[in-house]
């Protein structure tokens, strides 16, 4: 099994940017799709960006796209998210998320149901 720790979060300005990172123990990241979702106060939990296993095929939510890019570093078995020209609607807790599962449609990877493993979240907040 795999465990997942993020960190990275805080709070920034509008328009900064923050790179978030998820350090996996137990397995190596190469081994999963690595995702990222967020979650806003009173509001469902919501893709942000995936990475598949093996090949590194990489999917956006159109939120993000353009300004988050999800990246792999097999040798310090972390996964990150750079996050640029942060906006305020950005502001949530943000989850990594791993699963060994393969699909065949694109929007399985978006699902949060899809993954298996889960970190305990790093706040990220946008100030105005």
């Amino acid at each position: 099994q795999v465990q997942l720790v993020e960190s990275g979060g805080g709070l920034v300005q509008a328009g900064g940017s923050l790179r978030l990172s998820c350090a996996a123990s137990g397995r190596t990241v190469s081994s999963y799709t690595m995702g990222w979702f967020r979650r806003a106060p009173g509001k469902e939990r919501e893709f942000v960006a995936t990475i598949t296993k093996s090949v590194g095929i990489i999917y956006y939510a159109d939120s993000v796209k353009g300004r988050f890019t999800i990246s792999r570093d097999n040798a310090e078995n972390t996964v990150y998210l750079q996050m640029n020209r942060l906006k305020p609607d950005d502001t949530a807790n943000y989850y990594c998320a791993a699963t060994t599962g393969i699909y065949v449609l694109e929007r399985a990877y978006y699902a949060a149901q899809n993954y298996n493993y889960w970190g305990q979240g790093t706040q990220v907040t946008v100030s105005s």
